[in-house]
């Protein structure tokens, strides 16, 4: 009989989490400009995921709990698929494909995951991946994808880490998450991190749970943060809630250059990801009103993944990550207004403790009875109305097995009653918006997803109709822009004070086309815009 490993708390949770009309799964759509060769393809997984035993491993029940056991009999055949896209539009008949391999669960009999390589795409060929959350989170899984990836298509088919890499982790919190990790890769992307002392003050908790109420009393507010938690009010009351039916829709933007974004992000101040939310909130206003609901004092809260890892934990599988909630101003008209909320609320959630209260969370129901699990992640998940991840990919151009990967997006499942998911993903210095969900609350997400750019575009094109100065200050940007775009609509407003306005303007110098920043400042720029984290 093949060694059994006892699966953790928080990993229990997510195996049980699954419902018929959400199924715990992480799905990828890959897509590649050449024809993939399937043998090769094999080859590459068999040499470079299987040496990760999660992905050879089923999971068995007894009254004790979950387990993770050898599958005896696997066989990479029962894994990966191979299909074709039928004549017509390839990407709406690929997305018609992933959605309903969004709604297909994975056998419980075998090894959680599977992929499906579809021929006929675009001229080129396409990849759809499906892994069961229980394995591991979203930021682990991309690791696992880019340890199957080269920087040329001519790299050789090297193999993955040996067999006996994969060793149980006996790390100070083994006792707490009582699980066996595994190494993805050294390059793994480790963005989105909560911070070093963030992570040191939560092993404090795990070790010397009295000191909870120390922090507490020293303003720390961990108690508060789980009460905050669970008095939250629900977010409007939308056609984005509801019991979800089962049946998915996906659908997802083109490219968008990740430069264009940083521009526009240091002229106004903010982060990339500001911007992104932002017109996020933008998108899902335009098909609210488009739809003929009311949007006045509507504010969509999404659940956002943060990555928790150490940096001594950043190679291995498994879920650590907690979540912050999010409310997106959709209420909002004015795009600046909006960017300029979406900013003070994200740096609000800067130092939450909400991170580290949702993964006690997570590990308390994954120990407890099935029917208390499902009851607390029913309070949680009823307050929120999507999940959302913004996930930073490599800035390099990849290929796998011998083909060009040129573009990809990855959705992590939607809990209890959620009916969207929204993905942000950056690659080769492109950004892409993508969504997913229930037929019963959206049929159509193109009708959000198209929306995402024009709503970029919204605040590209008002910035520049401002001759702005280097030295003029967010804030003042912000009236500026205000005042404008009120006048341009024909629209008079209260004019907004900015801080130091009574002081004397210097002359405005003609505007100049801005230089390109520098590569390496970019990529650092990348690095630093890309927090807070989210994965799921």
């Amino acid at each position: 009989m093949s060694k059994r490993e006892r699966i953790s708390p928080v990993d229990t949770a997510w195996l049980r989490m699954d419902r018929p009309n959400n199924l715990m799964m992480i799905v990828g759509v890959m897509m590649f400009d050449g024809a993939m060769d399937y043998e090769r393809l094999r080859r590459t997984l068999e040499a470079r995921l299987l040496p990760y035993r999660r992905f050879r491993q089923k999971v068995e029940h007894d009254a004790t709990g979950a387990y993770w056991v050898e599958d005896e009999d696997f066989d990479l055949d029962r894994h990966l698929h191979h299909a074709a896209l039928p004549a017509g539009d390839h990407k709406v008949e690929l997305q018609k494909m992933a959605a309903d391999l969004m709604s297909t669960p994975l056998d419980p009999n075998r090894p959680l995951w599977s992929y499906h390589l579809i021929d006929n795409y675009d001229g080129g060929s396409a990849l759809v991946v499906r892994i069961h959350h229980c394995i591991a989170d979203g930021i682990a899984l991309i690791g696992v994808m880019l340890s199957l990836t080269d920087t040329s298509p001519d790299a050789p088919e090297r193999p993955g880490p040996p067999l006996e890499m994969a060793r149980e982790d006996n790390g100070p919190d083994s006792f707490f998450w009582n699980r066996v990790y595994e190494p993805v890769t050294q390059g793994m992307i480790s963005a989105f991190n909560l911070g070093t002392q963030a992570w040191l003050k939560y092993f404090e908790l795990l070790t010397h749970p009295g000191q909870a109420l120390d922090y507490s009393r020293k303003g720390v507010g961990m108690a508060a943060e789980l009460a905050n938690l669970l008095i939250m009010p629900s977010d409007s009351q939308t056609r984005f809630k509801g019991k979800p039916g089962g049946t998915k829709a996906v659908a997802w933007s083109e490219p968008m250059p990740l430069t264009e974004i940083k521009a526009v992000g240091k002229a106004l101040g903010c982060s990339v990801n500001d911007l992104l939310l932002s017109a996020v909130a933008g998108a899902l206003r335009g098909y609210l009103i488009d739809s003929g609901d009311p949007v006045d004092g509507v504010e969509v809260r999404a659940m956002v993944p943060v990555n928790m890892r150490s940096k001594a934990d950043e190679g291995k599988l498994g879920n650590r990550f907690g979540l912050v909630t999010l409310l997106l101003p959709v209420c909002v008209e004015n795009p600046f207004e909006r960017t300029y909320e979406v900013r003070r609320r994200m740096e609000e959630l800067k130092g939450s403790y909400q991170p580290v209260v949702a993964l006690g969370v997570l590990a308390a129901t994954g120990m407890a009875p099935k029917f208390v699990q499902d009851m607390a992640l029913d309070i949680l998940a009823n307050k929120a109305s999507a999940v959302m991840t913004n996930v930073p990919g490599p800035p390099q151009p990849l290929y796998m097995a011998g083909a060009h990967l040129a573009q990809q997006m990855f959705w992590v499942p939607q809990s209890g009653n959620i009916g969207m998911g929204v993905s942000i993903l950056s690659y080769d210095s492109k950004v892409q918006f993508g969504l997913v969900t229930d037929r019963h609350f959206v049929t159509d997400p193109e009708r959000i997803v198209s929306r995402f750019r024009t709503e970029f575009e919204k605040l590209v094109y008002a910035l520049l109709l401002d001759p702005w100065e280097e030295l003029r200050s967010p804030e003042e940007i912000e009236v500026s822009l205000e005042e404008e775009l009120a006048l341009a609509a024909c629209a008079p407003r209260a004019a907004k004070k900015a801080p130091n306005s009574n002081r004397p303007r210097k002359p405005r110098a003609p505007r100049k086309k801005a230089a390109p920043p520098p590569a390496a400042a970019d990529q650092e720029a990348g690095a630093a815009e890309a927090a807070p984290s989210s994965t799921g």
